[in-house]
């Protein structure tokens, strides 16, 4: 396949190794559970430690925290072959490329040795509280509040969507610490969530797809949490941490979203090959063919555009603007992709059990979280 044949320029020895580390661990500890996941709404707490034992968690937090001590390139491997392998249930990229990537940039030595190794061995379980009932894409309208009181923050507020909701014990909370209007308020608290008074876990939301991974409401009713805990020199930041991290997690969607483009098209084809319709193969009909054709076109276009960020990233060099490109631009291309392979399986592209189908149904909340395309394309638009 033409896909197979085009290497990405960032990927050398060791992240080679990686990839079939990776590969071999989705394959044995993740693949044959997405049924019963998907019926429990969430992964085997187990999964969480195993990942740690074999290295695949927090690779690109510096050796000193437990971490990989790798790039963003080392997370981006594992993205992909997750995608590849077409497991919608793991979260991984919002604890490893995500919320501990917030702790390393902005946490003290202190809390980043408290925290970071326990993340990197799968003992702790990272979320951020960020969206909440009535603010999605428009964080400056965050409602959640922390009063200090003595050495504490008392914490009060509502969060949903919350990936990891279940399993999480390391929460990034967004709150309102000032009485200023807008970002210039916000600040970033964290909250070990273990016999935490005044933390609550909310119902498990039922999404259209992603039904495995974990996902839930959560609210904070006089949740006392230190003031050390606050991420960063002093109250009020929290907005400008918010835009420094948010580039790399809409870079990991585009990463996802490339590969799971590329998964469906391996898919298609592969199904394509074997299907018997009017006597011979789909994929000896021309319209199988083109359509086909197309779709590796495009997902070879998404994956060149996220190897030149990924590239560029890696330098220093990628901006808000070019994070927020690639991420409205390949999670588009994965909708659009994913939609044409499933139509190759016909009636059984409808059907659960096969991946495309989950692959379809995953697709779609890619053009909405990380801050919707429409969002992403205003920000595009004010660096022209």
């Amino acid at each position: 396949m033409i896909l197979d044949d085009y290497r990405s320029p960032w990927l050398d020895e060791e992240l080679t190794d990686l990839r079939q580390l990776a590969r071999t661990f989705l394959a044995r500890e993740v693949v044959p559970h997405q049924e019963r996941w998907a019926e429990q709404h969430m992964v085997d707490r187990d999964l969480w430690r195993a990942a740690g034992a074999a290295g695949l968690l927090c690779t690109s937090i510096p050796q000193e925290y437990g971490g990989g001590g790798g790039t963003f390139a080392h997370e981006a491997v594992i993205a992909i072959e997750q995608a590849l392998a077409a497991d919608d249930a793991w979260g991984n990229q919002v604890h490893s490329t995500i919320v501990a990537h917030y702790l390393d940039a902005f946490g003290t030595r202190e809390q980043k040795q408290r925290w970071l190794p326990r993340m990197a061995t799968g003992d702790l379980v990272g979320g951020i509280a960020m969206t909440e009932p009535g603010t999605g894409s428009d964080l400056q309208a965050v409602r959640t509040r922390a009063v200090r009181d003595g050495d504490d923050y008392l914490i009060n507020g509502a969060k949903t969507f919350i990936s990891n909701g279940t399993h999480g014990d390391l929460l990034v909370v967004v709150a309102r610490t000032g009485v200023e209007e807008g970002g210039k308020g916000l600040s970033l608290i964290v909250a070990e969530t273990e016999d935490l008074p005044g933390f609550h876990r909310g119902r498990v939301l039922r999404k259209i797809g992603m039904h495995g991974q974990d996902t839930r409401e959560l609210s904070f009713v006089d949740m006392r949490v230190p003031t050390a805990h606050l991420l960063g020199e002093r109250e009020g930041d929290g907005f400008v941490q918010l835009m420094q991290q948010l580039p790399q997690e809409r870079l990991i969607i585009a990463v996802s979203a490339a590969a799971a483009a590329e998964a469906a098209v391996r898919c298609a084809a592969s199904y394509a090959k074997e299907r018997q319709a009017f006597g011979r193969d789909l994929l000896s009909f021309q319209n199988t063919r083109f359509v086909l054709a197309e779709s590796a076109a495009d997902a070879l276009a998404a994956r060149t555009l996220v190897d030149s960020c990924i590239t560029r990233h890696l330098a220093g060099e990628l901006d808000a603007a070019g994070a927020s490109l690639a991420k409205f631009w390949c999670t588009d291309v994965q909708n659009k992709v994913v939609d044409r392979c499933l139509q190759i399986f016909g009636g059984y592209g409808y059907m659960a059990e096969y991946p495309i189908a989950r692959m379809y149904a995953a697709a779609r909340v890619q053009q909405i979280y990380g801050g919707t395309n429409e969002i992403m394309k205003e920000l595009v638009a004010r660096s022209l």
